[in-house]
Formats: structure tokens, sequence, C-alpha cells
């Protein structure tokens, strides 16, 4: 005796209206003897049992989970429980079975798995009626996103934008909060609930900041986006910066960025580290997002000049960092653990000599003091030297000789003619810097507290002869010692 397959039907209830219902489908649900709907909660239902078709419904089992998934993997494990009994049954969703239906995608998943073939029997959606009603020409370009797990970074503003299973306020607040990170608080939006069903149809346009404020959620309601080219929307997109970058380098572009190469460029990329590095000193964010786009700016000229050179593009350079970051977070996005920095310090350094072996570089023959950038300023250098150096065994034993090579290369120093001057002074200050790694402290920052410190002093003795309506020629060094003493106490 041949075994017949097991197999599960899945029809779409369609948008709402039982007229618009295929007969082919509503022929399906009259004969299903085994007749199961992932929810009563549509137009179409009453009427189904209101013809004397018996179904029953999975309601029950959102009162028993707190998240979606595990609603949907119990449904989809309580069809494949009742095929096995049955041998077939239909299974009846809303829509279209493959318009935003995370059950369906399950069961299509398992179901070979299980030995069960899933037939798809159509539906219609509420994209077409909305279309209709909204006047939507989707060769424009649109977006169907999922209200209840919604991200910044999935909207696009240049597309009509549907965001479905926006069933309640609290999906609708969440929904709102994040498009505004995208769209300005006054943007209109349309919500839409039973799109085509006669009677139950609501539609309303509202500014971004009152869509949560609205009656009329339901299991048939959306958010509709319409696309927008406002300047102002365009400003926040990472693509409208590349194609600005492009157009200034464009032969209808701008003559200076033009004429740029990543050598004439080098200094200025230098220069805006440094802006945005005050802006992290002086603890002004508004003056860190500024310096930010400008250091971001010089990344999207280097990147765009490579482009046209045919190396590389702004999107590779994303690339290769996401796929880094990935690659170097094992306890994060694989399955090693870190418990602490430490650890995960550990993590990293391993992985990177992994990379190192896989470019063909033998780290048993390289320089222990290889990966320094040359470039860096000279104190953060000598730092790095010294700390790379230590690592292998190459140190001293206690701080108290340290003291005394500061003090030992303080007196050659003074001892120096003119032509050692210039080394003994750099030996005087590597052996500093040595110092201050023994404190645990960074030369370049103390130096730069100091900088600040000098700054801010003198500052005060200008301010005095401003006060005085003098000039530095008008005053002599005794009269600016007692000044610059005064302001030791002021800038302490």
């Amino acid at each position: 005796m041949e075994m017949k397959n097991k197999t599960i039907t899945v029809v779409g209830l369609g948008a709402g209206d039982l007229d618009q219902l295929p007969y082919g489908i509503y022929r399906t649900l009259k004969a299903a003897k085994q007749l199961y709907l992932r929810t009563k909660e549509h137009p179409v239902v009453a009427e189904l049992i209101a013809e004397g078709i018996a179904i029953e419904s999975f309601d029950d089992v959102y009162e028993q989970h707190d998240a979606f998934s595990d609603v949907y993997t119990d449904i989809v494990e309580r069809l494949f429980s009742r095929v096995n009994e049955a041998g077939s049954l239909v299974y009846a969703v809303p829509g279209h079975p493959l318009v935003a239906e995370r059950t369906v995608q399950l069961l299509l998943a398992e179901g070979p798995n299980r030995g069960v073939e899933i037939e798809i029997g159509g539906g219609q959606s509420f994209i077409d009626p909305l279309f209709a009603r909204l006047h939507i020409d989707p060769i424009e370009g649109f977006s169907l996103l999922d209200g209840t797990a919604l991200a910044a970074h999935q909207v696009s503003p240049g597309l009509h934008t549907i965001i479905a299973q926006v069933y309640d306020a609290f999906v609708a607040s969440d929904v709102k909060l994040t498009l505004m990170e995208v769209l300005p608080d006054d943007y209109e939006v349309t919500v839409a609930t039973a799109v085509g069903v006669a009677g139950q149809e609501k539609i309303e346009t509202v500014p971004l900041y009152e869509l949560d404020r609205l009656d009329h959620f339901g299991n048939l309601s959306l958010v509709y986006v319409p696309p927008t080219k406002d300047e102002k929307v365009s400003y926040r997109q990472f693509s409208y910066l590349k194609e600005i970058v492009a157009i200034l380098r464009s032969p209808d572009g701008c003559p200076w960025d033009r004429e740029q190469t990543h050598q004439s460029i080098r200094k200025n990329l230098i220069e805006e580290t440094y802006e945005v590095l005050e802006t992290i000193d002086d603890d002004d964010p508004d003056a860190m997002c500024e310096e930010l786009g400008d250091l971001l700016m010089q990344i999207m000229l280097h990147s765009q000049m490579a482009a046209e050179d045919g190396y590389f593009s702004v999107d590779d350079v994303v690339a290769t960092l996401n796929e880094k970051l990935v690659r170097r977070h094992p306890h994060v996005f694989g399955e090693k653990s870190a418990n602490d920095s430490e650890e995960a310090l550990a993590n990293w350094q391993e992985i990177k000599a992994q990379e190192k072996a896989a470019k063909g570089i033998d780290v048993t023959v390289q320089s222990q003091l290889a990966g320094i950038p040359r470039d860096l300023p000279a104190l953060m250098y000598a730092y790095k030297l010294q700390k790379k150096a230590a690592q292998v065994g190459f140190d001293w034993d206690d701080i108290a000789d340290v003291y005394k090579k500061v003090e030992e290369e303080y007196r050659e120093l003074q001892e120096a003619s003119d032509e050692e001057r210039a080394g003994e002074l750099g030996d005087l200050l590597f052996a500093v810097v040595n110092l201050a790694r023994f404190l645990k402290l960074d030369p370049e920052e103390a130096l730069a507290l100091t900088n600040n410190k000098f700054k801010k002093r003198f500052s005060y003795i200008e301010g005095k002869l401003q006060e005085a309506g003098h000039t530095f020629e008008q005053t002599d060094l005794q009269e600016m010692d007692k000044w610059w003493e005064e302001a030791k106490h002021e800038t302490r």
C-alpha cells in the first residue's frame, strides 16, 4: 500500500473582504476537514463561520508567550503535530501566505525535515488594495517592513515605505521613535486600517509625532511613509554624502577638490584628527559632532580617489572594517568567551597573530617592534617602543632604576657639546617617557595637560595687560612673573 504524503495547504484569507477571496481558495476552505487559522481577528472569518465552516484558531497561543518568535514557533509545532495525526490539513492566514507571515516561512523551512509537503494556495495580500487606495505606483520603488522589529537603517526615505503589523499604540510608538531617527518630527505619515474592507476601512494622515495618538490600531493596521527628496532628510543619509563627494571630484565639481591627491591632503587628515581630539578634551559635544564630520570628509575623499583609480571604494572600507570587527570579537559574535577586558584583549592579540600568518608574515622572525605606525608623534612612538620591548623582558626591574636613568641622562645633557645636545636631549626625553610608563601615565596626555595649563596662565597675563591697557612692550618680566604666580593660584 502506497503511503500518502503528509500535506499542509496554506491559503490566504485576503485583505479582509470575502467578495475579493478567489473562488479556488473559498472552495479549499469549504472542503477542508481540518481547518486552522493563525488568528480569528480578520473580517473574513466571521463570514466563514456564518456559512457553517468549522475552524480552529491559534489565538490562545499568543497569550502563552511573551515574544512573537515563540508564538510562531509554537504554532508551527502544533501544525506539524496535527498533520502527523490527520495526514493533511489547511492552514489559513490573513492576506497572502508569503507576505509578512513568519509562520509560513518556518513551515517552508522545516517541512522537508519533517517529511511534510507545504503547498501554498495563494490569496490576496493587503498590498494590492493599499496601492489602489493610496494611489501608489510600485514601479517607483517601495519597501515593506515589520513594525514589530523596525530599525532606522532599514528605512529608505526615497522609497514608498509600508510598515506592517502596527497592531497597537505601543508598536506605533516604537515605529514613531525609529522613524524620527530618519525623518523630521512633523513629517506626514498615513495610518491605514482594514484597507478595502467595506465599513471598516480607516485612513488618516498625521504628523509623525502624533502617530501613536490615534485610536484605530488593530491587526489590520499599517503605516505608510511617502517618499521624500527633502534636503533635511537627505543630509542624514550616508548615501547622499557619497554622492556629494563624487560630485565634488567630478569634472563639473569643485576645482580644488578635483586637484587633490592622497599626498596633498595628508596633512589635512592629521589636522582634522587633532581638532577632534581638542573637542574631546574640551568636552564639547556640538563641536565634536562638527569635527568628526570634517574627519569623515577626509576618509570620504581618500576613498573616492581610490575608487576613481579602481582600487577600492568607501563601501570596501566599511566592509573591511565590519569583517575585522566581527572576526576580532569572537566572544561577541562567535563561540569564544571573555569574562573581562584582559581576556578580550588576549583574543584580539591571538586573532591578529592569525591574520599576520594568513598574510605570510612569520611572527617568529618579525621584529618585536614591528607594527608601530612610524608617523606617530615622537612621545607616543617612544612609549609604544618601550612597551613592546618590555613585553619580552627588556625593561628595568624597579622604578628607582628609572629615576637614576633620568638623572644620568640629565647630567649627560648638561655636559654635552653643542653637537651632542640634540642626541642627549632625545635620550633624556626617552628616559622620561620610560618613567611615565612605570608611573602608568601617558606622556602625551601629561604633556597636553601642562600645555593647557601654560596656555591658561599665559592667557591670564594677557588679560591683565588688557585690563591695564598695556602691550607686552610696555611690561617687563618681573610684572609678568607676578601675574604668572597669581595665575597659578587661579588655575590649579
